[in-house]
């Protein structure tokens, strides 16, 4: 289910108010975009039950939080709170809890006046920069801004710039 969303080609935003414990951090880890309320904890408790996180968060932690924080969270198994998980870059943003829902529905109304092409191959080449070499992304990466340039899209993209307007893409 986490490589699902972690490869879903439309970006997911994760919307954390509260507990977000064991399975709890691994769904939000999978996000492209992770924004907690004040109040929101996360951890990975596994190992003081006998196990390890068994949704990727071995791999994912070390990805986004470098493999000492990574062994420090998953080996202590003790529990952080927002403005830590803010600190070391696991979640983007901490807002109050009473404005959550709205710094998340302004974000996504952000992101649905992208390019959804440009969106959908940007995430795939970071996406895949995590996974492989510098030059093979790097190639692949080139391959996508090529594609996305001779989209509908780009054209309107640079038109609106150069007219001081609000683009209108298509998705295509």
């Amino acid at each position: 289910m986490c490589t699902r969303i972690e490869f879903f080609p439309k970006t997911v935003i994760a919307r954390i108010n509260g507990v977000a414990l064991g399975g709890g951090t691994e769904i939000a880890l999978c996000c492209d975009i992770r924004i907690a309320a004040e109040n929101a904890v996360f951890g990975q408790l596994e190992v003081g039950l006998g196990l390890i996180p068994g949704y990727g968060a071995t791999q994912r932690l070390v990805k986004i939080l470098g493999v000492g924080k990574a062994k420090e969270l998953i080996l202590l198994g003790e529990r952080i709170d927002a403005r830590e998980a803010f600190r070391i870059s696991l979640v983007s943003k901490v807002v109050p809890v009473a404005d959550l829902d709205a710094t998340v529905q302004a974000a996504a109304e952000k992101l649905c006046g992208m390019g959804p092409v440009a969106l959908r191959l940007a995430k795939m080449a970071i996406n895949h920069r995590a996974q492989a070499d510098l030059q093979t992304s790097l190639a692949l990466e080139s391959q996508c801004y090529d594609h996305a340039f001779h989209t509908e899209d780009c054209f309107e993209g640079v038109k609106a710039f150069l007219e001081k307007r609000k683009p209108q893409f298509k998705g295509k």
